[in-house]
Parts: structure tokens; sequence; C-alpha cells
């Protein structure tokens, strides 16, 4: 099961970065011999290098030299160039990298129109001959932030094109929202612009808030700090360091963060990439968590918490993990899933986690949640035999739920007080193919997408309704 994961702009390449660290060391964890297996061959190609660096695969034996099946894009240097100064830079070639230098000035028009247009025969190459590589190539990962110019114009440019060249492959889409207070004033445009692009061609996106990755790194600090978790933190910790060993750089303050959302994508591969008794490949999330087309926003949580921590505590009860993947203190979007509407959840489980478990905590859960009345037993569930660096459980909750509901809202409230003011709008009108209509169809879209929201809402507790199904003519 072969994912092949776009970065794209600043927010996009670091959390790339992070989750390509971490891979690494969660396969070097379990890959004692240093043997090219299958696990490593999901996310990682093994070449020859005594041809001149671009020799021919090699699928048994001793890893030669790894390099990530990925693209990087984005409009800065700033942050390529950084990966490729560090210690990753053996792990991507240049033919795996697309930038520019002056940047799109966070204006979704100049990443979408300007060089959407530009780099597109640059990237649907390079797309090409990264996808060759890829035996089964069963989905395709967007990182990228909502607020910036680059990640939301251009990444929803990357994600089209996606399908347009591979219409039959998944698309699945990590999209980090700016907070209420983000200091981009054009950042409700450029996201309500992105919204309506992962609306029409994403087929699961997984929204993530910045304020909420803030909150929990907050009580990471204040649990160590208390000394809740003993305090002592463990040298090789996940959050605490990021490259492994000696730190030589500062730690950026957007690391932590970062460190949360490559450890969610970490979680959600972790079938793919290793073996388990009950394996869920990412098609299935989508198939069994979506079943209406457009609503494929799923909230995520994460747990323990203190996994991202990396501190030294005795691990909780098995029955405490699942609770607190149903509490709003581990969701990576600040909303109340609880007192919403479930449509499904998915739970994926790694470590020595048995079924009956699973199947114990659902029962134990399930009174407290309102699914949909067509789909009470809409439970996926994952279990994956390789637990995290460190740690001898984890889980990853996954819910198809109304609650993104006020998220939107709130979004579509920030946009039309700028777009009231025509506020900045000749920024995106100057660029070329960017027209106003650009706007009220986005926002449109974003109206309609709440409204069937809250048709499913207006469901909640009230008789059994059924949709209604196809019908087939005999």
């Amino acid at each position: 099961a072969l994912s092949l994961p776009f970065a794209v702009g600043q927010c996009g390449n670091q959390v790339g970065c992070r989750f390509w660290d971490l891979a690494l060391r969660e396969h070097a964890a379990v890959n004692k011999k240093g043997i090219y297996d299958e696990a490593l061959s999901s996310f990682f190609r093994n070449i020859d290098t005594r041809s001149g660096g671009n020799g021919p695969d090699i699928y048994k034996g001793k890893i030669c030299s790894l390099k990530a099946r990925a693209l990087l894009i984005d409009m800065e240097e700033g942050v390529v160039n950084e990966i490729l100064q560090g210690p990753l830079r053996d792990v991507f070639d240049s033919k795996q990298l697309i930038t520019d230098v002056s940047g799109s000035g966070n204006n979704w028009a100049v990443g979408h129109k300007l060089y959407g247009y530009q780099y597109r025969e640059n990237i649907v190459e390079k797309l090409r001959k990264t996808a060759e590589h890829c035996d089964c190539l069963q989905c395709f990962f967007i990182i990228h932030s909502m607020g910036g110019g680059t990640g939301s114009g251009l990444g929803t440019f990357v994600l089209n094109l996606l399908e347009e060249e591979f219409p039959e492959v998944y698309r699945f889409v990590t999209s980090v929202y700016p907070s209420g207070e983000d200091d981009v004033i054009t950042s409700p445009y450029n996201s309500v612009l992105a919204m309506k692009e992962l609306n029409e061609h994403a087929d699961c996106v997984l929204p993530i808030e910045n304020e909420s990755l803030f909150d929990i790194v907050n009580k990471i600090h204040q649990m160590i700090n208390s000394g809740k978790l003993g305090s002592t933190v463990k040298q090789n910790s996940l959050v605490t360091s990021s490259a492994g060993s000696a730190k030589t750089l500062q730690e950026k303050p957007f690391d932590t963060m970062n460190n949360i959302v490559a450890n969610l994508l970490l979680n959600l591969t972790s079938s793919a990439r290793f073996e388990g008794s009950l394996n869920m490949d990412l098609n299935e999330i989508s198939m069994n968590l979506v079943p209406f087309p457009r609503l494929h926003y799923l909230v995520s949580s994460l747990t323990p918490l203190y996994t991202l921590a990396d501190v030294n505590v005795p691990s909780r009860r098995l029955d405490q993990m699942f609770s607190d993947a149903f509490s709003r203190d581990h969701q990576l979007i600040q909303a109340d899933p609880k007192h919403s509407l479930y449509l499904a959840c998915a739970l994926l489980v790694r470590g020595n986690v048995q079924v009956s478990d699973l199947r114990r905590n659902i029962e134990r859960l399930k009174p407290s949640l309102h699914f949909v009345s067509w789909n009470q037993e809409g439970w996926k569930t994952g279990l994956c035999s390789v637990p995290p660096v460190g740690h001898s459980h984890s889980l990853l909750a996954l819910a198809n739920n109304t609650c993104v509901k006020p998220t939107f809202i709130e979004l579509k409230d920030r946009f039309m007080k700028l777009y009231k003011k025509k506020a900045h709008l000749h920024h995106y009108l100057q660029v070329d193919g960017m027209e106003q209509s650009c706007f009220s169809e986005a926002v449109s879209s974003l109206s309609d997408l709440i409204e069937e929201y809250n048709e499913l809402d207006a469901t909640k507790g009230g008789p059994r309704i059924d949709p209604s199904r196809l019908k087939i003519a005999v």
C-alpha cells in the first residue's frame, strides 16, 4: 500500500520534515539489521548510489541509500533549503523539489493562478516520475496550510492536478487552519478560496487548528513543569528534540506543533507500513467514513498526549486511552463531537492491544455518542502491532462529525468582515485569471457545506428518517 506525500508551502514542508524524520526513527527501531523490507518500501525507495546517484531501485538486501517518495514544493527557498542542509538531506534529491524565490505574498491567487500555471508542467512531470516508482499507488497525501499563499493556493492547485492525472487514486489532505488571531490579515480570504477546492477535489480532509496544537503544547509543558509527569524528559524525546542526537540549532516554537501533526500522520499511515491483526489502509478510511462526498472533513484526536512529550511515566490503563480519545483535550481541532452528530468513526490503534479490548471500549463509549440513525454501527477499526517509538500503545481516533460546522461558520464570518469592505481585494484581482466571482463562488460553496451540516444536525434525536436511496430500474 503506497501513499505519495506532497508537502506544499512553508507549513507543509516543516510538518513533512518532521514526518520523514520520525518515520525513519520508527523504522530504525524495528528494523535493526538494516535490511530494505516491505515496511520501508511504503515510503522510501532503496537506490544503488554507485552508478552516479541515479541508480536502479534495489528491492532486496541491505539498505543502500533511502530516498523518500515525496515531492516538496515551496515558492520560497528557506524551508526546503533548511531540509537540504539538515539531517534529512540524503533522503531527498533535486528531482523531488520545486522552489521559487519570491514567495506568494500570502495571496491565494498568486499561488493558485500564477504559480499554478507557471509550474504546472514541471509539477506534472515530477509527479509522473515519482509515481512510476510506485508499484501500487493507493493514495496521495497533501500537507499544507490554509492561511498563507503557497500552501492554500498552490496546494489546492496540486490537488486539482492529482485528480486530472490520477483520477482513481484517493486524495487525502491534511490542512492546517489559521487561528482567529492569525497575523496574516488575508488568511480568511485564502482559507475560504482553498475550502472551495477542498470541497470539490479532496476525498478526505483532516482539518487541524493552530490554536488546538498550541493548547496541547502548553498542556504538555505545564505537565512537565508541574512535575506531574516526573521531571525527567528522555533525551531522544520525540517532541523535545527534533534532531534526535545532539541539538545544535535552537528549537523553533512551531517544531513541537509540527511534531504533533507528524505523529498524526505516522499513526494514520502505520497500517500501510507495518503488520497488524486488523490492517486498515487509507482508502478504507475514506470508503467507510465518508457517506456523503462533500462531508469529508474528519476530526482527529491523538492519545496518549504525553507520547508527544515523551516523558517517563507509567503507561495509563488502556480504557483511559479510549476515553481520552473522545475528550476535547486530545483533539487537533476545537470542536465538540460528543454533543454533535457522528456519521462514522474510526479507531486506529497501535501496539499491544487485543481486538477484544477494542470491542469492549466501543461498547462502553457508544451510549454517550450520538450516531446518525442509519449508521449506528458506523465504527471502523485498525490494529497495527508496532507502537510508536518508546511506547506500548497509542490511539488515533477519526470522527466524521457535524461538530466541524462552527469552525466553518467562524471562518465564513471572518471572510465576510473583510469582503464587505472589499478590503485587500485589489491584491487578488490584479493577478491574471482571478476575478471577483472567485470570491462569491468560494463563499457560496462554504455556505452550502454549512447548510448540509445543518440539515444533518436537524435529524439528531428525531424520528428515524432514512435518506433517499438509489432507485434501481429492474
